[in-house]
């Protein structure tokens, strides 16, 4: 006596055919894919860059955020370092470890001094790598330390002086009474990394008046006054 096969029950048929049932198989192929992809790598051990490092700007106040992704088994020890230096997780800088490869530094309360090359060394049992990008720092034309107002007698040399500071470096003018100075071999004015100097020499009446220093980048603008008085 033959049996009847039973009816699969309802819901249960699979329809090899079906738009979505073949949607359906490709993704849990390509999730296999890349779980086996995942598996080799770890497997491998020494640590290897999956996303290297890039680039970042850093506007002043602000903060940054250097990142990569890695693999590594077993679980890596990590060390970020600044033109050499090694930096300790903290206020100031921040070790982050995000989902299960991406390893990141966040630098806070950004200033000029955070400018420089910053290098992220990853170790395990099996071997180390590393990886390097510079944080691009942008910082207002500011001018900190305002020149002092001078009182000088005719025929000196008087020097007025001014701190400045801004990344990039700020475009600097020196004014008196409102107009542009015309520098000469008796009046000119020098341009250094962190101030600017203006020079009087053999002081005149007529160089008596008003003086700013100006300075831009694209930023920002400050400028500062002082009074010069030759008698």
């Amino acid at each position: 006596m033959s049996k009847v096969k039973a009816a699969p029950p309802p819901g249960c048929i699979i329809n090899i055919n079906d738009p979505q049932v073949q949607e359906a198989a490709i993704r849990i192929q390509a999730s296999y894919r890349g779980h086996r992809s995942r598996k080799e790598l770890r497997e491998k051990g020494p640590p290897t860059f999956l996303q290297e490092l890039k680039d970042v700007l850093l506007v002043e106040g602000s903060a940054a955020k250097l990142e990569c992704r890695v693999s590594a088994f077993p679980d890596p020890f990590i060390v970020w370092s600044k033109d050499g230096k090694e930096l300790k997780d903290g206020p100031k800088y921040r070790y982050v470890f995000e989902e299960t490869d991406v390893v990141a530094l966040v630098v806070r309360d950004g200033e000029l001094a955070d400018l420089g090359r910053y290098t992220v060394t990853i170790k395990n049992p099996f071997g180390q790598t590393s990886g390097s990008a510079c944080i691009i720092v942008e910082v207002p034309a500011k001018v900190t330390k305002g020149p002092d107002s001078v009182k000088g007698r005719r025929g000196t040399t008087v020097v007025l002086k001014a701190e400045i500071s801004g990344e990039p470096p700020p475009d600097v003018g020196w004014l008196k009474d409102g107009e542009d100075i015309e520098e000469d071999d008796r009046v000119f004015f020098d341009v250094g990394d962190t101030d600017t100097i203006l020079t009087i020499k053999s002081a005149r009446a007529s160089d008596s008046g008003k003086y700013e220093v100006f300075v831009e980048n694209n930023l920002g603008t400050d400028q500062s006054f002082a009074r010069v008085d030759i008698m």
